[in-house]
């Protein structure tokens, strides 16, 4: 990410966007993610420097925050990077339907997010990376950002979404920091846990003297740093990565027994053919220490794929097996403003590793990725997970229930709507659909369509006044003829004039009550499953059901899944007072986990979990928890 102005000149202007929040659209039309296409992830927000994270079946995806900014005769002008003190997330079980989960208060310095405000040393958060690792029995999430460009801090939370809290109350990495010293900028975090529970940060950048071709060509502002078992510590000394022609934007992941450092080239001076400026380019070594040696480039500037420049920044990751590369480019902001000036939108694009380690060049586009799983309309689903929509925004909500700093669609004008890819409604189909709405003004109608958004209607829900704009009630209406896969539209009309109601959550229902019926659980004793591992066996205390003894352990059966998302529970114990941990594995893809403490049974969740279809192995496999190896199963059970 580019901080230094000085170098705004320099072949391209390099700029850091992230993600403000957009006014209202022409009604009825998407602005730059276009049905049926996946990039941008999102077109109602922007975001800079994402950095993706993977867990329990999701991708999420940490950005930068921005907001437009604008002259004094009301034009935007170009990103001077004055809101940059929040962390945008969103996530996605499927790469197209990507729900909003908001922004994160990180800098708390000057009063920047009023009392809100976490760190409090800080008076900025820059290019996010994050990490999740067991300790002490518990899934820990670990939140690093740049201060500007002069430290990098760290945020912890008990989930991928927050809340979030500053467990140092100062910087995690200064100057002063052993081994830092020589770094120009310090920033552009990127964490690595590796397969051995050891994490690992890399930060840097910058030119140490622009006219000077050898600092250019050989900067040596890269750095990797261990971190200490809490992840918010450091150990030892700082080491240097000699990037060549190193710029910015560290990347780290791990293929094939090999580390894998990626960055983007700088854009001074006259390079070699081999380091394409504002190009990403990568170094391979046997260690996450180094030392790396430099193997070639893989994504080209955003210029090439969409016409408009600017700085490169990117986070490679892994999800289901499957390996991609997030960016970002400024194509929201030219089709809003026929201009990037600056301020960018995430995108997602595969990524292939040759048979002999290195890796092909990234074909960026606007198709992005095809939707790997369906969803399922029939769990409440956020009114903010959003695959396309047109002239909606969303904002913070005071609904009851939903996700950790819970959002809802707001910004609501006749001819707006939502829309989200592939919800599979069965061979049977819907009968009823339910929303959780809120009003101040006349209300509305849903109107709820398939494939566009003047296809079929099958359904019209009345919003009506609830007593304001955050005074929430669920009302429902019956649907017909909807079944199969389609996209689903949910086009907002209504005559008065402003923002029409606000939305926090739909559901569609098979019963007839409205969606008061629970959904069909189908369930699987463990002692009717196939055992395998050295010492599986069946128990007969504290219920009947299985004990798994050793991490090769482990419980299966096999199960014909016509839909990609379930919930799925299972009931279990620990043999003793320590945690044993569970994992589900479905087709061989491990989905989830399931933590049962101490001896008395409990049953544990996996909500919306996304899968493979057809016909699919599903186990339940010990692993390795605390020294406590032990787990004890009941029963497995799932639902829609």
């Amino acid at each position: 990410m580019f901080k230094k102005l000085s170098v705004l000149a320099i072949t391209f202007v390099l700029l850091l966007g992230c993600l403000p929040m957009l006014s209202a659209q022409a009604a009825g039309n998407a602005t730059a993610k276009q049905p049926g296409n996946s990039n941008p992830l999102m077109d109602h927000k922007l975001g800079a420097d994402p950095f993706a994270l993977t867990y329990n079946g999701r991708v999420y995806i940490y950005m930068s925050s921005d907001a437009y900014v604008y002259n004094s005769n009301g034009t935007v002008k170009d990103n001077d990077f004055s809101a940059l003190n929040k962390i945008n997330v969103i996530s996605s079980a499927d790469m197209v339907n990507w729900t909003d989960h908001g922004a994160i208060p990180v800098a708390g310095a000057n009063n920047v997010n009023g009392s809100a405000g976490i760190a409090k040393w800080a008076s900025l958060s820059w290019a996010p990376s994050a990490a999740v690792k067991k300790i002490n029995g518990q899934d820990k999430f670990f939140l690093y950002f740049a201060n500007g460009a002069s430290g990098i801090g760290v945020l912890t939370a008990n989930s991928p979404i927050g809340p979030w809290s500053d467990p140092l109350g100062k910087a995690l990495v200064t100057g002063s920091t052993p081994g830092m010293s020589g770094v120009t900028w310090l920033f552009d975090p990127a964490v690595l846990v590796d397969d051995d529970g050891s994490g690992y940060l890399y930060a840097g950048g910058g030119i140490p003297n622009t006219s000077d071709p050898a600092s250019i060509a050989s900067p040596k502002t890269a750095r990797v740093l261990r971190l200490g078992a809490d992840m918010t510590s450091i150990v030892g000394s700082a080491s240097t990565i000699d990037a060549p022609y190193m710029f910015e934007d560290s990347g780290i992941h791990k293929y094939g027994g090999k580390y894998y450092y990626s960055y983007c080239f700088n854009f001074s001076g006259t390079h070699p053919a081999a380091y394409p400026a504002g190009e990403i380019g990568y170094m391979v070594s046997n260690s996450p220490m180094g030392p790396f040696t430099y193997t070639g480039h893989f994504l080209k500037n955003p210029y090439t794929f969409f016409g408009v420049g600017g700085n490169n920044h990117h986070a490679v990751f892994n999800f289901n097996n499957q390996w991609y590369v997030v960016y970002h480019a400024q194509t929201v902001a030219k089709a809003v403003l026929g201009d990037g000036k600056g301020y960018r939108s995430p995108h997602i694009n595969k990524l292939v590793h040759n048979s002999n380690g290195t890796i092909q060049e990234v074909q960026g586009d606007m198709a992005g990725i095809a939707q790997i799983a369906n969803l399922n309309p029939y769990t409440r689903v956020e009114a903010e997970t959003i695959g396309w929509n047109a002239g909606i925004t969303t904002e913070r909500t005071q609904a009851a229930g939903g996700p950790v700093s819970n959002m809802n669609v707001t910004n609501i004008n006749n001819g707006d709507w939502v829309a989200v890819g592939n919800a599979d409604f069965g061979s049977s189909g819907a009968s009823s659909f339910k929303a959780n709405v809120a009003s101040a003004t006349g209300g509305g109608k849903i109107e709820i369509r398939l494939d566009s958004a003047t296809g079929p209607l099958v359904g019209t829900l009345n919003v009506p006044n609830t007593g304001g704009a955050q005074s929430w009630q669920e009302v429902q209406t019956t649907v017909s003829n909807a079944a199969g896969v389609h996209r689903l539209y949910l086009v907002f009309t209504g005559s008065g004039s402003g923002n029409l109601f606000n939305f926090d959550y739909w559901q569609f229902s098979t019963g007839g009550d409205g969606g008061t019926t629970p959904p069909p659980v189908s369930k699987v004793e463990a002692e009717d499953m196939t055992l395998s591992g050295t010492y599986a066996g069946k128990i007969t205390s504290p219920f009947s059901g299985v004990a798994l003894y050793g991490n090769d352990d482990a419980a299966a059966f096999n199960q014909y899944y016509a839909y990609g998302t379930h919930n799925f529970s299972v009931r279990g114990a620990s043999n003793n007072s320590s945690t044993a941990r569970v994992d589900l594995l479905i087709g061989g893809v491990n989905v989830g986990s399931f933590n049962f403490s101490g001896t008395t049974p409990s049953v544990q969740t996996l909500t919306n979990v996304a899968h493979a279809t057809g016909n699919q192995e599903v186990k339940l496999v010990v692993t390795t928890d605390n020294g406590s190896w032990d787990a004890y199963v009941d029963y497995i059970e799932w639902s829609q």
